[in-house]
């Protein structure tokens, strides 16, 4: 049941998006979600070994999806940092500080086991809130 709340689901285009059945990002009512984004652009992962050029790959994509949501980065309120390697963890912070520093969303970072390709170093996810539903 939605209780009427609208939903629309934005693609990136990517493969793996029809193949697995997720979308890029989904914005219910003022709600937008974006799946976890990692720093592959067109098939190819980019910066591999560097964890903080991957996490600025990563967060272009998610913005991106936000972007086609019509909001701004101001309306980000969470993100989740997913890292594989714990030494990196300061390359990724500071690399998610640049973006969000003045946006200061809730952030949760956690060092997991690996991703879906061993060459990937960091996973970015990112919620956002646009206080009234516009449309």
């Amino acid at each position: 049941m939605t209780d009427g709340m609208s939903f629309t689901r934005i693609s990136s285009g990517g493969p793996w998006e029809d193949r697995y059945g997720y979308a890029r990002a989904v914005v219910a009512g003022p709600h937008v979600l974006v799946s976890g984004c990692t720093a592959t652009v067109g098939g190819e992962i980019q910066h591999v070994g560097d964890a903080y050029n991957q996490t600025l790959t990563a967060i272009s994509i998610a913005l991106d999806a936000v972007e086609k949501a019509g909001i701004s980065i101001s309306e980000i309120v969470r993100t989740r940092l997913y890292v594989v390697n714990a030494d990196d963890f300061e390359a990724v912070g500071r690399a998610h500080g640049e973006v969000f520093g003045t946006v200061r969303p809730a952030c949760t970072s956690v060092q997991v086991a690996g991703l879906v390709d061993s060459r990937m170093l960091v996973e970015v996810e990112v919620e956002a809130y646009r206080g009234e539903e516009t449309g």
